[in-house]
């Protein structure tokens, strides 16, 4: 269980405090939503912890295999949905994999980020394409 304790600040921002490292990150509600847009919004740490949370979850089964996933990148581009209530329509993530890949070190890879605890959690609910490029 980790605690993560936030406070709202006034001006549609909040603070929050990470329990186990005291690490603190604020967030803003984006312009178009009426606020400053200085800051992660929330929905943009909703993208954010859905590429972060593939790349770790690849990089668990790449140090297991003790195989070099050092330098690979994820990029997440949000989508608000314009249909219904606020709420992230659709989540696109491409990862950036450097250096030559077997097969079946990419389909081990692959299967890992797609099995992401934040991806899992979010299936469904959002639509998430996902591409892989492997290679310089």
């Amino acid at each position: 269980m980790v605690q993560i304790d936030v406070t709202y600040e006034g001006g549609l921002r909040t603070r929050a405090v990470h329990g186990p490292s005291g690490q603190t990150l604020i967030t803003d509600a984006p312009v178009d939503n009426h606020g400053q847009g200085e800051s992660f919004s929330p929905t943009d740490l909703v993208a954010t912890a859905t590429a972060s949370c593939m790349l770790t979850i690849m990089g668990i089964v790449a140090e297991r295999h003790a195989w070099p996933f050092v330098g690979a990148t994820a990029k997440v581009v949000k989508k608000m949905a314009t249909d219904g209530p606020r709420r992230i329509g659709e989540l696109e993530v491409e990862i950036r994999v450097p250096g030559d890949w077997a097969e079946n070190q990419r389909g081990a890879l692959e299967q890992a980020a797609l099995g992401c605890p934040v991806h899992a959690t979010l299936h469904g609910n959002v639509e998430m394409p996902c591409s892989f490029v492997w290679g310089s």
